[in-house]
């Protein structure tokens, strides 16, 4: 299982958020580049990437951050927010993005995202977000009136990547992922599922693990706070 550190960009800052508001911002951190660094320093090999103000304008906005990470580390990146076209994608998988998260418009045009699936195979992260298990758009703002499951059924037989899921409920709030909702999507697919939302302790990450069908965990806000030694977790669950 793969521990994901996240980084969040809002307005050129890594921030966190609680369920997804943006008014809830906190800034962790000014220098994404420096806390990138960080990361790879205490032996991390992946980072979780989301363009916040991209995903509600609907293209990349903090795009010279995630550049210069890429230039400043070999972290492995995923990279969501504000991906809306097969351009979008294109760009970052060329400057070296190791995957991209497609989220809205696989929600709302699944065509692009399968689209893009089957020009980049095994580069595209289905990102679906929910709040009592129906489907979320636009950085949340919106509801899709489609439930996770039947959404997630748009992608059978597509070389996808994965999926992450996101409870939005339990997102920022540092009291544990979904196991349920998560293992849902888990029993329901063929491809790997990332965990969203909620991690706090090492127990967190040790029930995901325990599960045997979640592929990896996402977590930001319970590093940045202090709750979560990542150099620890990442000894405990080598990548």
């Amino acid at each position: 299982m793969i521990i994901y550190p996240a980084i969040d960009l809002k307005q050129g800052a890594c921030v966190r958020l609680k369920q997804g508001i943006m008014d809830s911002a906190v800034i962790y951190n000014k220098d994404p580049v420096a806390q990138a660094q960080i990361f790879e320093d205490l032996g991390s090999q992946y980072l979780h990437m989301v363009d916040l103000d991209g995903a509600f304008q609907g293209q990349s906005v903090n795009h010279h951050a995630v550049e210069n990470i890429l230039k400043a580390t070999a972290l492995k990146i995923q990279l969501g927010g504000g991906l809306r076209n097969l351009d979008h994608i294109a760009r970052w998988l060329d400057l070296g993005v190791d995957r991209v998260i497609l989220g809205s418009i696989a929600v709302k045009q699944p065509d692009i995202a399968i689209a893009a699936a089957e020009k980049y195979p095994h580069k595209i992260l289905i990102g679906l977000d929910s709040k009592n298990a129906i489907v979320t758009t636009d950085g949340w703002a919106k509801t899709a009136n489609i439930s996770l499951l039947k959404c997630a059924d748009y992608f059978k037989n597509v070389p996808i990547a994965g999926f992450i899921h996101t409870d939005i409920a339990v997102d920022g709030m540092l009291q544990g992922v979904n196991i349920e909702q998560t293992m849902s999507l888990a029993y329901h697919v063929k491809v790997p599922v990332i965990a969203s939302g909620g991690i706090k302790t090492l127990e967190h990450i040790q029930r995901v693990h325990d599960t045997g069908m979640i592929a990896g965990v996402i977590t930001g806000k319970a590093i940045y706070e202090g709750h979560l030694n990542l150099k620890e977790a990442l000894s405990l669950f080598p990548q």
